[in-house]
């Protein structure tokens, strides 16, 4: 299977994947995948039924209870899942393409930030899991106690479409190493990457039923979250949807983890080198995925007396950013990745605009480019941290410069957010970046620079989500505890 160059290959997929095979759908709806370049269809899969939902967590549940895969050993299964991220590795030029094709992201930036971190965060797991005790004898009050680790079962892996890869190797990496069955729902917006993935599990020896494939709408993603047979709710994407989920979830107490919005702060201190943060910045805005990513650094607070010379570094930074085809490797920004999604950043514009906030640069649809989804990479100044574009998550290429007096106040901005997911420090002094990160009540925070590592946990604080991934804490998310008392004189054997 390969990415098609132009609109005129479309991509078609007439099945499912379920319990091991390329499976009929139950009905005749298919989900149209739109290219956001050109708005031309360049794909078109089932869509997927409450029905086909069912089945596949039938096929699901029976692998989980009856099948080999959670009663092998770890070893073979980290075996297994090593071939899953090796054919990754060697497909990843392949992933890039589609996912390119699909959301729009610059080919660059899929390469690295959609096909190389999904490789990248099965490596993390795989070098976590070779530190794992399955079981554990430890001295209780009353005598020994063995401490199992037990796999969690059957887990709805839920992603979103702008960084699809990334999000679904951080759920389906631990969670296969642990010994779960997945039912994988992927975005309509970007279901092309699944099928290939579905594809690497079955040639990787995967027994049948371990890993399901079913793209559909929220209506079939609401019946698969509600459905009794899943153990664990896997989800990223939006506050509103991860609610939803949440009190869904909660009728049969199934387990949930939620990595969900966010609206960082980058902190520029009096005695930061500018000329060194505006890179990072940059990188960890409008070039991240041009500014559709939970982590961006949307909120940059500068100190007084450096505003003026970060404004104007900024705008110009953001001026020279080339916006265009993603299939080019100079684009450093893409389309959006609907036309709605594009109308929701424009609305943001006007909106900020209408608060009093100033656009330094950008603020409309770029003159040159009559097709596609496109936005002007934007930055707003005189921008207070009350204002709507300052508060909610926009997820574009859209930014805001807040001026504060004093570190105090800008630890009390910074923190002044329902999101606390991401962030950032400049500052000559490392320990006084340090000091200040201590203070910041977000998941992440990178001093002097933009980074997310993908072998430390990874998830936020307040309404940016619940749980984290990747890494050990990771892949501790995929297990249940089970501790066994034992005889005062018993001496296990594991």
């Amino acid at each position: 299977m390969h990415a098609p160059t132009s609109p005129a290959q479309l991509i078609e997929h007439r099945t499912l994947f379920i319990d091991g095979k390329w499976t009929e759908p139950s009905g005749t709806e298919v989900i149209e995948v739109v290219s956001p370049a050109t708005g031309q269809v360049v794909g078109r899969v089932p869509h997927g039924s409450p029905a086909d939902m069912d089945r596949a967590v039938d096929a699901a549940r029976r692998a989980f209870d009856d099948g080999p895969w959670p009663r092998l050993p770890l070893a073979d299964r980290i075996e297994v899942v090593s071939r899953i991220r090796d054919a990754l590795a060697e497909r990843r030029e392949e992933m890039a393409q589609l996912v390119t094709l699909q959301n729009g992201s610059p080919i660059t930036w899929s390469r690295a930030g959609q096909a190389m971190s999904g490789v990248a965060a099965f490596s993390t797991t795989l070098a976590a899991a070779a530190e794992l005790c399955l079981e554990e004898e430890r001295q209780g009050l009353g005598g020994p106690v063995l401490v199992r680790r037990e796999p969690i079962g059957v887990v709805a892996a839920i992603t979103p479409w702008n960084v699809p890869q990334l999000t679904l190797a951080a759920k389906l990496a631990p969670g296969l190493v642990a010994g779960c069955t997945f039912v994988i729902k992927p975005s309509p917006e970007t279901p092309l990457d699944a099928y290939l993935l579905a594809e690497i599990c079955a040639e990787a020896g995967l027994p049948d039923g371990v890993v399901n494939v079913v793209p559909a709408d929220r209506e079939s993603g609401a019946h698969l979250v509600a459905h009794p047979g899943v153990d664990k709710v896997a989800f990223t994407g939006s506050v509103p949807a991860g609610k939803a989920i949440m009190a869904s979830a909660a009728q049969n107490l199934t387990r949930v983890s939620l990595e969900l919005g966010g609206k960082s702060a980058a902190l520029i201190l009096d005695d930061a080198d500018v000329a060194a943060a505006i890179p990072a910045i940059v990188g960890g805005t409008c070039a991240a995925n041009s500014g559709q990513a939970c982590v961006a650094l949307t909120r940059v607070l500068v100190h007084a007396s450096r505003y003026d010379e970060v404004a104007s570094a900024l705008s110009g930074a953001f001026a020279q950013l080339k916006v265009g085809d993603p299939a080019d490797e100079r684009t450093i920004v893409g389309p959006m990745v609907t036309s709605r999604q594009r109308q929701r950043v424009l609305d943001y514009i006007r909106i900020g605009r209408d608060e009093g906030a100033t656009v330094l640069t950008g603020g409309g649809v770029p003159d040159d480019l009559d097709t596609g989804w496109f936005v002007q990479p934007t930055l707003f100044g005189d921008v207070t941290n009350d204002m709507r574009i300052a508060r909610e998550e926009i997820f574009g290429p859209v930014v805001c410069l807040i001026r504060y007096d004093d570190e105090d106040e800008a630890v009390r901005i910074a923190n002044d957010s329902p999101f606390g997911l991401s962030g950032a420090v400049f500052t000559a002094d490392v320990e006084r970046g340090m000091r200040i990160a201590r203070r910041i009540r977000t998941g992440t925070l990178t001093v002097n620079g933009f980074r997310l590592d993908l072998a430390a946990p990874f998830g936020g604080f307040k309404q940016s989500g619940i749980g984290r991934e990747f890494g050990a804490e990771g892949l501790a998310g995929y297990f249940e505890y089970q501790s066994v008392a034992l005889p005062k004189a018993s001496t296990t054997v594991h």
